[in-house]
This record gives structure tokens, C-alpha cells and sequence, in this order.
């Protein structure tokens, strides 16, 4: 037998859960409620990174809230990537390389956390085409030329790390013109392009944003972009698609990630502010000015276009082997 509640109880509930429904509201719109990280998965200097610190500040000014650039390099981006999955306070988030992020499943036997149910996309950011340079001393002043030499003599391909969306592209290229360079993996990009600049290493394929002004200053040849079409900023560079790598297009997609179980209020609230001041006139001048394109995408959008990354890449990197643990 059931009891009915009183009309009296009843109309208590009623205007506790009234009073109650406010304060939950005030609550979300209070989030962030301490200092928010971004956690950057590599060196400083690199892609992320630059792109990182330039929304640093609008967005703690928008958030009403610190804003700090946490660099946790390591194991190509995952080292970061777990910490962020694993992070249970509310107030961490991920900027990363979102093609490596795909690419890890299919290179990493061992990865301890899976980036496509422990993390969820809150929007992209930017695209940075990949550059392929070479330092000044390489006999080479065209894409063909530099496929030629790398079946006379020994090259070194910098790359930012085994299994980074460069690696992977810079592999693609390789099989799809039959070029032959040694891969010389390290901890970033920043890194890849110090010692390519120096002359340690030949041959470079890394994110156009980082890269960019060292070709500038004459540090380093540009022999192609890897994109659709060519890039305003270095017109008279051909794209890889049309010096022979057909269909062929590639880059660094920087996004934004954070665990699975952030509240969907505060997704939408940092899709928002993200989204606004990546737009906004001087930080997208900023950037484009650099060499990357804004590139947004909703929290729907971004799960889409990580999905299609995952099975893109998983292809090249099992014909080439690429392996780490």
C-alpha cells in the first residue's frame, strides 16, 4: 500500500527543488572556479604550443580565470594525453596534435588510455599544412630533385617524434615517389627544426605555423606544401600534389580535448569562448600571418573528423611498419 505525500510536504518539496534548480545554474556558470591548465603534449615552440599561448590570455580573460600553458612532452603527445584523460578536477584540458592523437592507436601497441572514449573533442582550432624543408646545403631546388638525390646519397628526415602526423605523412610521400631518406625521430617539432637549421639533419616535414620563419630567414629551403592547393604566404612554392604526390594533403590539426566526463555545460560554454577567440581578428591575423588556417568545428564535428583521421592514417602506418612502444 502506497502513501500519497501530504499537500503540505508536497508544496515544501516543490519550493525546495525550485530554489534548488537556480543554485545548480549558478554553479556551472561559475566553472572555472580555479586556475584552468592547458596541457600541451610537447616542447615548447612547437605548433600547439604557439597556438596555446596565443589564446592563453583572451580565454582567462573571458573565463574570469588563470589560464596556464602546461608543457608535458613525452612518447609523442601520449604522455600528456593520459594525464589529461586521467585528470579528475574539472579544470585540466588538452591541446594537442589532433592527427597524432589518431595516429597513436595504430603505432603504440601499448597506449594507457584510449584517446576515443577516455577524452572527447571540444572544437579544432587551427590547420598548419606540413612544410617539406631542407637545409641550404642540399643540392636540391625542387621536390623530383630531392627524391633524385635520396637514391644517390644517404639524407636524414628530421621528424617530431615516431609516429607523429609528419612521420606518417613523411612516410606516405616516400611511398608514394619512391624517395629514401633515415627517419631521425625526436621530442617535438621545435627540436626537429633546431637541428635540421644546424645541419645535423637534411631533410624536415613539420607544421607550417612552427616552420614558417625559418624558411623566412633563409634558414631553411622550402621545396613543397603538402596541401590541396598552394599557400598564399609561399605562392610560388608548388604544392607535393603537384610535383607528383597526386590526391596527396596533410598537416598538423590542433584542437582541443578534455576528459570524457566533462559536464556538457561546460563543453558548450568552452566550445563558445573557443570558437570566439580564435576568430577574433588579432588572433587569427596573428596566425595566419604564421601560415595556419582557423579551422573550428563543433563537438560533433571535431568526434567526426577524429574518426576519419584514425582510419585514414591506420593504412600507412601498417604497410610501413611504424611501431613504438
Amino acid at each position: 500500500m502506497t502513501r500519497s505525500i501530504p499537500r503540505r510536504g508536497a508544496l515544501a518539496l516543490a519550493a525546495i527543488l525550485a530554489l534548488a534548480a537556480p543554485l545548480a545554474a549558478q554553479a556551472q556558470d561559475k566553472w572555472p572556479s580555479k586556475p584552468l591548465r592547458i596541457v600541451v603534449p610537447y616542447p615548447a615552440g612547437g605548433s600547439s604550443d604557439i597556438i596555446a599561448r596565443a589564446i592563453s590570455q583572451p580565454l582567462s580573460e573571458a573565463l574570469g580565470q588563470t589560464v596556464i600553458v602546461d608543457n608535458k612532452p613525452g612518447a609523442n603527445g601520449n604522455t600528456g594525453a593520459d594525464a589529461v584523460a586521467k585528470a579528475n578536477d574539472g579544470h585540466t584540458v588538452l591541446l594537442c596534435d589532433i592527427g597524432a592523437l589518431a595516429i597513436s592507436p595504430s603505432v603504440y601497441t601499448k597506449l594507457p588510455f584510449d584517446p576515443s572514449k577516455d577524452l572527447k573533442g571540444i572544437t579544432m582550432l587551427a590547420y598548419s599544412p606540413h612544410l617539406l624543408v631542407v637545409h641550404p646545403s642540399v643540392k636540391a631546388n625542387s621536390f623530383a630533385e630531392l627524391v633524385a638525390l635520396s637514391k644517390k646519397e644517404p639524407l636524414n628526415m628530421a621528424i617530431p617524434a615516431i609516429g607523429s602526423a609528419a612521420h606518417v605523412a613523411a612516410v606516405a610521400v616516400a611511398q608514394a615517389s619512391g624517395a629514401r631518406w633515415e627517419y631521425v625521430p625526436y621530442k617535438g617539432g621545435a627540436q626537429a627544426i633546431g637541428d635540421t637549421v644546424a645541419g645535423q639533419t637534411q631533410v624536415l616535414m613539420n607544421g607550417m605555423l612552427a616552420t614558417l620563419p625559418m624558411v623566412s630567414n633563409g634558414k631553411l629551403k622550402l621545396l613543397g606544401v603538402s596541401k590541396g592547393t598552394r599557400m598564399p604566404l609561399v605562392g610560388q612554392v608548388p604544392t607535393l600534389a603537384e610535383q607528383g604526390v597526386k590526391g596527396f594533403e596533410s598537416g598538423t590539426w590542433q584542437g582541443l580535448m578534455v576528459p570524457a566526463g566533462m559536464p556538457a555545460a561546460q563543453v558548450a560554454k568552452l566550445n563558445a569562448e573557443l570558437i570566439r577567440i580564435i576568430r577574433s581578428p588579432a588572433v587569427r591575423e596573428r596566425l595566419v600571418s604564421q601560415g595556419a588556417e582557423v579551422n573550428t568545428m563543433s563537438p560533433a564535428e571535431f568526434t567526426s573528423f577524429f574518426d576519419k583521421e584514425r582510419k585514414k592514417w591506420a593504412d600507412v602506418v601498417k604497410a610501413a611498419n611504424i611501431k613504438a612502444d
